[in-house]
């Protein structure tokens, strides 16, 4: 092949790679263009006011394609799937208890994304903000409004997988003292202080009196539910194979999802409700893998998000392993109960 024809292969290969890249640019721009536009069908969205100490409301972040595609929305609590009103507040996860606001968001860059924690007052206006060192997964926020926890994964995406690593850091609202990750805690084991380089935290969850906490700890291939206090710095064993707990409004059970043998591994999971004081578990009626941080409606009900077609879609089940689950809104993810009492 003569010099002139190499040139002219290389012209056509580079040409080629451009028009690919092109088109693959032309067609993220399309879909996101028509993320913006509202679909036929999808719930009813519109802007207004949004509030975090309105009664009896769901403040959940909005899936549904269109001009408010991942803003905080408000429906009555009594109707789920009911006409939403849109905040303008866009969240990537999100919290809320007693007028206290936990937002997980996106920082879009020129080459990469960075991410922040927003705490947001009761009318959803930033009152402090912390860096984020990952793609965020988990928010909550203490029953009192005084404490906000939040998950990201630093290495790999998945929980489903072993190849991650997590930050769980804890900040109280009033004062801004920050603990960016609780691998600063002291860790008992089974007993005894332990050590151990591959220590993770995710997936915490507040009692009601401003000290204790419960969250998943994952070492040595196992993971365990732990107690938290948050004065001493200390983290305690409790129970095996628990991930993302939520405690029970009344601080007498945790709703976690748990790796059941067996199944898929890219789907391990089932929802299962732990008696603390017994330590007894109980399996829940939802047949399918649930890879999210329940969330308590009331004493008896939880709420949770399954993959729907605009993402991810809420669904209820029993606490007492009886019922059936039931889809209650579409194209929605992290919902908060607000102005009630609920487990944090």
């Amino acid at each position: 092949m003569t010099v002139r024809n190499r040139l002219l292969v290389l012209l056509a290969a580079v040409l080629a790679l451009a028009t690919v890249a092109v088109l693959s640019v032309l067609h993220a721009s399309a879909r996101a263009d028509r993320r913006n536009e509202t679909q036929p069908g999808g719930p009813r969205v519109s802007a207004g006011r949004v509030a975090l100490t309105t009664p009896g409301r769901m403040v959940f972040r909005n899936m549904a394609w269109g001009p408010h595609r991942d803003e905080l929305t408000s429906v009555p609590a009594s109707d789920p799937s009911g006409p939403r009103t849109a905040s303008g507040v866009k969240c990537l996860r999100f919290y809320a208890a007693a007028g206290t606001g936990l937002c997980l968001q996106a920082v879009h860059g020129a080459v990469s994304d960075t991410y922040r924690a927003l705490i947001l007052d009761a009318r959803l206006k930033e009152k402090d903000h912390y860096d984020v060192p990952g793609i965020p997964s988990r928010a909550r926020v203490s029953p009192t409004g005084h404490f906000a926890a939040w998950t990201a994964f630093v290495g790999g995406d998945s929980y489903a997988g072993t190849d991650f690593s997590t930050r769980a850091a804890i900040v109280d609202v009033r004062t801004g003292e920050l603990t960016p990750s609780l691998e600063a805690y002291r860790v008992i084991k089974d007993g005894h202080a332990y050590r151990s380089a591959d220590v993770n935290f995710w997936g915490v969850t507040f009692a009601s009196d401003d000290r204790t906490f419960y969250a998943t700890l994952a070492t040595q291939r196992r993971t365990y539910l732990v107690r938290g206090d948050l004065r001493a710095r200390t983290v305690t064993t409790l129970h095996t194979n628990v991930e993302c707990p939520s405690l029970s409004p009344d601080g007498t059970r945790i709703a976690y999802k748990k790796r059941v043998k067996g199944l898929p591994k890219d789907a391990p999971w089932r929802l299962y409700v732990l008696d603390l004081r017994t330590m007894h578990e109980t399996a829940l009626a939802e047949p399918r893998s649930v890879d999210d941080q329940a969330v308590w409606k009331d004493p008896r009900t939880l709420v949770y998000a399954l993959p729907g077609d605009y993402g991810a879609d809420l669904y209820t089940v029993p606490a007492d392993g009886t019922g059936k689950p039931r889809r209650i809104s579409t194209a929605a993810v992290s919902p908060a109960y607000v102005n009630q009492t609920t487990g944090g």
